[in-house]
């Protein structure tokens, strides 16, 4: 359900909406626009697009073929000092192309407007404002930083991007950070070339598609003038009052959200050639990528781990323990060089003897050992967080390999290129929906990456409250999985000294003492505990001879997470966790319980999120307990108002006092 609100097709071919688009031109700035102070939807807004237009057209010449021209038109008001760094805009163009000559970009009709002496005064963009850098072997990028811009201003600009890759055309992103006027974009593909429109985000939009006329001019190889023509597919899309995509609490990745407009090549049929179907499975994509030499060639190379295998597993007959023994081998001998990665680069015997690689490279390592140990290994292809959701066949939408252990038809997932992860326990970018697991034969089956088994954080806290209101206590926390795994990648390698300062002010200016931890470095597939000794003055407050006490002492909640009005985007828990409370007080001598907190217990569409909190008092004894139960990873922005009005619930009832007068 999620998915689907965030990425669907549109059949281009059946949408027709009578839109008669209203004229949007570069360099026609008035003096209302200038004069215009704060955005009429948005007041909030440092800036605003007033127009964003763009335009996707073929060109044809007898050497190359057919070639794609992408002209994009901007027009931004600027409200607001924030806003100024609008006038830094960059494009990135691809260069990395093996037959393909690179992409060609070039800005035009740059200029700024501003209001002087109720004038319209243009600044435009000299040669100087202009500047190109190489990011990397694939990718160069342009900037161009418009003149004479300040609050008040207009801003415009144009570029056109030359590209000989009709395969795979530039996004056609419709929403920002800042609100979107208006934006249409227009493409006409000629009939040789079927592509496939998907369209991200939950914004409304308007489209037009129908058949035209299509022809091109072009010299031969004797310079002879040459006429194609054909038919072509014509489509417009719209949209107006786009609203600014800003980040929230509680969120994935934000480019899953935003307003965009992909196209896909699905098929090219030219005339007297047969019809060449681009639409594949993902039974095609295993094969393909199978075949490529720096992805099933290395995972065929496994002599030169065997005599290091023989070590490790000498009169080791489990299985299991089989796999956990190579996983912590490869996991400490080798070292992640920070790139991710499906394929190998420079091979897995070099990266093995080197002891760096990239992901692809040492989970690579990691498979063909446990083949050799007699396991059912395969890779499984990811897609991190940051790298979207690829939710059709494609061998290009996944950028991170992980491997699949299967024993007793129990499957564990690993990810060796990391230092603290552990059999079924991942990077956190990797948790995104669904990976691939694919074999050589070409079969492959959808894997789930999110955990099933809820993460937990139980703490303990015994605790003595005098008549001061001073509180002397020890707590034991512990955490599991996910929740360990989160404690030891901020933590590991934190001095302990700082990190108990740090912790004492994160807790309310506790002082600490008899401070202990295990497994932090250590058996990471074990649970991290924490125990100490605290003491404290500031969770008790001393009112008309009553003491008022905060049952939660500093693990208190006091500020809902979800805060605005409306959400534009799912609400994501990164993994199922359950967090558990639970607090002895020992009251001062000469006192009574007055008041206790009242129990209560929230619920959320069939207990996907329970919370519950109840206290009990017998003599000079109090136990209170907390428990919140978020058994999903995600929920629909549909659900925010529900989830927004159960936290803050929550929080009403943690802020009960426990009070306590004299006997």
């Amino acid at each position: 359900m999620i998915i689907r609100s965030v990425l669907f097709c549109v059949a281009l071919f059946w949408i027709t909406t009578n839109t008669q688009a209203q004229k949007y031109e570069l360099g026609k700035v008035t003096v209302a626009e200038l004069e215009e102070k704060i955005h009429p939807v948005d007041s909030s807004a440092p800036a605003a697009i007033l127009f964003k237009k763009g335009k996707t057209v073929f060109t044809y010449n007898d050497k190359v073929g057919f070639s794609a021209t992408h002209t994009y038109e901007f027009k931004i008001k600027i409200y607001k000092k924030e806003g100024l760094k609008w006038a830094d805009q960059k494009v990135h163009y691809y260069v990395g192309y093996q037959n393909l000559n690179e992409d060609l970009l070039e800005f035009s009709n740059a200029a700024t407007y501003n209001l002087e002496n109720g004038k319209v005064v243009k600044t435009k963009l000299e040669n100087q404002g202009t500047f190109k850098k190489k990011l990397n072997e694939y990718w160069n990028e342009k900037t161009i930083t418009l003149p004479n811009v300040k609050v008040g201003s207009v801003i415009e600009y144009k570029y056109v991007l030359k590209s000989e890759n009709i395969g795979e055309f530039p996004d056609f992103d419709f929403q920002f950070d800042i609100p979107v006027n208006y934006f249409e974009y227009k493409t006409e593909f000629p009939e040789f070339y079927i592509y496939k429109t998907l369209l991200v985000g939950n914004s409304k939009i308007e489209s037009d598609s129908k058949f035209s006329n299509g022809s091109q001019s072009f010299a031969n190889e004797y310079g002879q003038t040459r006429n194609l023509t054909y038919k072509q597919i014509d489509a417009f899309y719209s949209g107006k009052n786009i609203p600014a995509l800003l980040i929230e609490p509680y969120i994935n990745n934000l480019e899953n959200y935003r307003g965009t407009i992909k196209h896909e090549l699905e098929r090219i049929r030219m005339p007297e050639q047969p019809v060449k179907d681009l639409t594949i499975t993902w039974e095609g994509v295993a094969t393909s990528i199978f075949k490529d030499d720096n992805f099933g060639k290395e995972l065929s190379k496994k002599d030169f781990l065997l005599d290091d295998v023989k070590k490790l597993l000498t009169n080791v007959e489990s299985l299991e323990e089989r796999t956990n023994i190579i996983f912590k081998f490869v996991q400490n001998k080798m070292n992640w060089n920070e790139i991710n990665s499906c394929f190998s680069k420079k091979g897995i015997e070099k990266a093995y003897k080197e002891q760096t690689g990239n992901v692809a490279e040492i989970n690579f390592i990691l498979i063909n050992m446990l083949k050799l140990a007699g396991v059912d290994a395969n890779p499984v292809l990811v897609s991190t967080i940051e790298n979207g959701i690829p939710v059709y066949p494609t061998r290009t939408g996944f950028n991170y390999l992980i491997a699949s252990a299967e024993i007793d038809g129990k499957q564990i997932l690993l990810d060796a290129s990391r230092k603290y992860t552990s059999p079924n326990i991942l990077p956190l970018n990797v948790l995104n929906w669904k990976g691939r697991l694919i074999k050589s034969d070409g079969s492959s089956k959808e894997i789930g990456l999110v955990p099933i088994r809820a993460s937990k954080e139980n703490s303990s806290i015994s605790a003595v409250i005098n008549a001061n209101g001073k509180i002397d206590g020890k707590i034991r926390i512990q955490r599991t999985d996910y929740d360990a795994y989160n404690f030891r990648i901020q933590n590991a390698t934190k001095n302990q000294e700082n990190y108990i300062e740090k912790l004492e002010q994160q807790l309310g200016d506790l002082k600490i003492s008899d401070y202990a931890v295990t497994n932090k470095n250590t058996n990471l597939s074990d649970p991290i505990t924490e125990i100490f000794a605290f003491e404290t003055n500031n969770f008790v407050e001393s009112i008309g001879g009553k003491l008022f006490v905060n049952p939660m002492l500093f693990f208190s909640k006091t500020k809902n997470p979800f805060t605005q009005e409306k959400r534009q985007m799912g609400i994501y828990f990164g993994y199922p966790n359950q967090e558990k409370i639970l607090v002895n007080l020992e009251i001062p001598e000469g006192y009574v319980v007055e008041t206790l907190p009242k129990p209560a217990k929230y619920t959320f569409q069939d207990n996907s999120i329970i919370v519950m909190m109840n206290v009990m008092n017998e003599g000079n004894k109090i136990q209170f307990s907390f428990s919140k139960e978020i058994n999903g990873s995600i929920f629909a922005a549909e659900d925010y108002e529900s989830l927004k009005m159960l936290f803050q619930s929550m929080i009403v009832s943690l802020d009960q006092k426990i009070v306590l007068k004299k006997a």
